[in-house]
């Protein structure tokens, strides 16, 4: 019973999200930032994708399960970045998928590279309230699914980086898309609130221990109006620049154990687990996230160097 509570709360949260613009979260954001800030685009010598999927809060019926993909990649002597992001998300009963493109112009200084970034794209979203089980059979509240909408979006972000160090400062989404769902009719309206834009800070630092050891601590902020700031920080070991181990915690929120190896010079695979902190923790089992990033390199003469972020 209080498992399907849980459940309801759940779907309630989504169904009321949906209201507002809202964020997937990610653990491994530092391999993944194509996603909190367009200007990341280019940001590596070759072409590079990367597959995320995080299923979160394991144990309790529709909590939000998240997949990614992205590519990206330099041109025109490394000035220009460009890049393709694409989201599935399911929270609950609701559903979206998400697709942008990226866009980077990359400046040259004299120890790295600073970017100005812009995206823009579309959100398909839906929710599937035939899903939900009523006490009623024949609740009319919940006897469709509303109509697939098309949301459009747009964000801007700027990034700073060397081989060793990087900042970023991103509003991954500049639109915010609210829908109002009654039954199975949704309506949906797109407006530009600066009041409502998430701002993103990140920065990570690789600190030399030895010949085999780097120590890489991160930290990510979000920033909103009216709400308080949510820290996200973390601390890496690299060892040999092939294999890392980490931790991480997430203000209000979780814990985190994260692990990863470079397989080969183009293959790398990540896996990271959330220890839930808040009274969640008594219905679920944490929250596991995968990824894995591919390096294409189509200059032979080019060599490929593993990457910290």
């Amino acid at each position: 019973m209080v498992r399907k509570i849980i459940s309801i709360i759940v779907c309630f949260m989504a169904s009321a999200t949906v209201s507002a613009q809202y964020d997937p979260m990610f653990t491994q954001y530092m391999f993944n930032e194509l996603f909190i800030n367009p200007a990341y685009a280019g940001s590596h010598e070759h072409v590079s994708t990367t597959v995320l999927v995080r299923d979160q809060w394991v144990g309790i019926e529709g909590s939000p399960k998240t997949q990614t993909f992205s590519i990206h990649a330099p041109i025109k002597s490394k000035r220009i970045g460009l890049g393709l992001s694409m989201l599935h998300e399911s929270i609950g009963v609701s559903d979206r998928v998400a697709a942008y493109g990226n866009f980077a112009f990359r400046i040259p200084t004299e120890r790295g590279t600073f970017a100005l970034g812009l995206q823009g794209g579309v959100i398909n979203f839906t929710e599937n309230l035939r899903d939900v089980k009523t006490i009623n059979n024949n609740d009319q509240q919940f006897a469709y699914n509303t109509k697939r909408l098309w949301m459009p979006n747009a964000g801007f972000g700027m990034y700073y980086n060397t081989e060793r160090f990087f900042a970023g400062l991103s509003i991954p989404r500049l639109i915010d898309n609210k829908v109002s769902v009654a039954s199975a009719e949704a309506v949906v309206s797109n407006v530009a609130e600066i009041k409502n834009w998430h701002y993103y800070l990140t920065a990570g630092y690789v600190i030399k221990l030895s010949e085999i050891l780097d120590l890489k601590p991160t930290i990510m902020t979000k920033v909103v109006q009216g709400a308080p700031f949510e820290w996200d920080m973390s601390a890496t070991l690299f060892i040999n620049r092939t294999f890392w181990i980490g931790a991480a915690y997430r203000t209000g929120d979780a814990i985190s154990g994260l692990i990863g190896l470079n397989i080969n010079k183009h293959l790398r695979l990540g896996y990271s687990y959330d220890y839930t902190l808040t009274e969640l923790q008594n219905f679920n089992s944490g929250s596991h996230e995968f990824t894995l990033n591919y390096e294409f390199s189509f200059d032979k003469k080019r060599i490929i160097t593993p990457r910290y972020f």
